[in-house]
Formats: structure tokens, sequence, C-alpha cells
């Protein structure tokens, strides 16, 4: 299987049953190399965060759903190896630098970025930028 990069919203699809959390599960253990970088550590902390001040998670599932990320075993890349690819991404998309840290890493890992962020596939989706960003949503191999 190719590796791929995810952002924090596969996970919290899967971690939190949001819309298509089935796929995101699926992609979680499908066996394939993930990557991301080291920014999805504190996106999605910041994600178990608002749930717990939402009241919709305690602090022990708080604790709980944060080990069970830790134990993924994404391999992660520093962001400051991404920063400058990234910055030109965004000056050239519109898009935020967070949202192409992960398009970056996609383009310098020649892989795939997979996202529930349907707005960043749309503002992608007529650039040659395409074919290295998927939605959760839709068929992936």
């Amino acid at each position: 299987m190719k590796p791929c990069v995810l952002d924090a919203s596969v996970v919290a699809a899967a971690f939190f049953q949001e819309d298509f959390a089935e796929q995101a599960r699926a992609l979680l253990v499908s066996g394939r190399e993930m990557h991301a970088p080291d920014l999805v550590y504190a996106e999605l902390a910041n994600v178990i965060w608002k749930r717990f001040t939402r009241g919709e998670i305690d602090q022990e599932e708080a604790g709980l759903l944060l080990a069970d990320f830790l134990r993924l075993g994404l391999e992660t890349t520093p962001s400051a190896d991404l920063a400058e690819p990234a910055l030109q991404l965004a000056l050239a998309t519109g898009r935020t630098v967070y949202d192409c840290l992960y398009l970056a890493l996609a383009v310098k890992t020649e892989t795939v970025f997979y996202t529930a962020d349907k707005r960043f596939i749309n503002a992608l989706a007529d650039t040659p930028l395409a074919k290295h960003i998927a939605w959760i949503g839709g068929k992936w191999g």
C-alpha cells in the first residue's frame, strides 16, 4: 500500500464518530505508512480540548483519546522543515499555512494527503496540486 499524509480532521472523524468515521477508521487501520507534520499533535489535542470544553467528553476520556492517537505511529516531519514550501503553497492557493504544511508534506513525499476538509479539496480541485489531496469521504486506494 502507498504511504499517505493525514491531517487531524481524519483522526477526529474516526475518534468522534463524525461524518465518514467509518472511512477514517478504515484508513487508520489499513496498515499504510501514515505521515503528518508535527503540527498534527497540537491540532488533535486542541480538538480533544474543544470536545471537553463542550462537555462532550470528560477529562479521563480526553486523556485516553490522546493516548490512542499517540499509539497510531504516525511518521512526523518537523514543521520547520516544511515551513518554506508551505508558505509558498499558502501564498499561491490562498489557504492557511497550517493546511499547507500537510500539502507540502504530500508534495515532498509524492503521496496523497487525506482530509475531511471539503473546502480545501474544492479549492485545489482545478489545480495541479489536486493529485496530492483527497477527501476522506471519497474513494481511496
